[in-house]
């Protein structure tokens, strides 16, 4: 899924070529991508742009009159941009949205149709805001409360939309990979000190890797929006060697989404437990580097 940095480079790439345009015509492919039914898309139709900004991993169009087209991307939702205008696909195509300046293409890869689009009026914007923080924008403090708002491991507690804003799975990865923290760490038990840390390496990390995006897409459109860089220090990397102390990169899988970790520098040593593979090898799997 597209996080913060991803949407912040789409977002860069988007407001030079629509900011100021008209939305000429919105072409809806695919019905079940819309969220909402008032004000209809075609009251969107003909308005100027006059800004974009992000609302959690959502993308805004703000257009004059007080509306907004609100993107969902999901997991597999992307963006393609043409000067001129192109035929929505058949498969995958979701949207197109003609502008006076080109063409913004929404795409979905797989079967799965999570992507969403939701006409709103300012007023109503905050039903679509899941209500986290900005990182960026907050203190310590108030990073402290959202941290532990419920009782939640670290990973769970960084990517719950409603408490903090913009971190998905890879970027939870990273995050606690420089904070040096194990992800199924409770956040109850975090010392002022550990969440002093947890809250510099979101800052940092997310700050950096927004830069990263922008930078790589100069100015031209994002085309390789993925959750994998070859640069990440453990997302992705199962196996692979950890840069820092050089032990191999670990996983554990749980409800279908992958965490990565390095357990020398996060676990102290120790191998979490996968809930799959850990019950199927029972003695064995493996509790420790020593014994990998």
């Amino acid at each position: 899924m597209p996080e913060l940095p991803e949407i912040e480079a789409y977002l860069a790439a988007l407001r030079p070529r629509i900011e100021g345009a008209t939305l000429e015509k919105a072409r809806i492919a695919s019905f079940s991508l819309l969220r909402t039914f008032d004000p209809p898309v075609d009251a969107a139709q003909g308005k100027v742009v006059v800004g974009l900004h992000r609302i959690g991993k959502r993308v805004s169009i703000d257009l004059e009159d007080a509306l907004h087209l609100v993107i969902h991307l999901m997991v597999a939702g992307r963006f393609r941009w043409n000067e001129e205008p192109m035929s929505v696909p058949k498969r995958g195509g979701l949207a197109a949205f003609d502008f006076s300046t080109g063409s913004l293409l929404l795409t979905e890869a797989g079967t799965k149709r999570r992507a969403s689009l939701s006409v709103i009026r300012s007023d109503d914007l905050a039903d679509v805001d899941p209500g986290g923080i900005e990182i960026a924008d907050v203190t310590l403090a108030e990073f402290t409360d959202a941290l532990l708002a419920g009782r939640h491991t670290l990973k769970r507690a960084l990517t719950d939309a409603r408490n903090i804003s913009g971190i998905g799975g890879a970027f939870g990865d990273e995050i606690l990979f420089v904070s040096k923290l194990s992800p199924t760490q409770m956040n109850t038990n975090l010392s002022p000190e550990e969440i002093e840390t947890l809250f510099e390496a979101c800052r940092s990390v997310l700050a950096d890797w927004t830069h990263t995006r922008i930078a790589e897409t100069g100015d031209g459109f994002p085309t390789k929006v993925t959750a994998f860089h070859p640069d990440m220090a453990v997302h992705g990397k199962f196996g692979e060697e950890c840069p820092v102390c050089e032990a191999p990169i670990q996983r554990i899988v749980a409800g279908g989404r992958e965490t990565n970790y390095c357990p020398g520098c996060q676990t102290n040593g120790r191998i979490l437990a996968d809930r799959s593979l850990s019950r199927l090898l029972k003695d064995d799997w493996p509790k420790h580097l020593d014994e990998l």
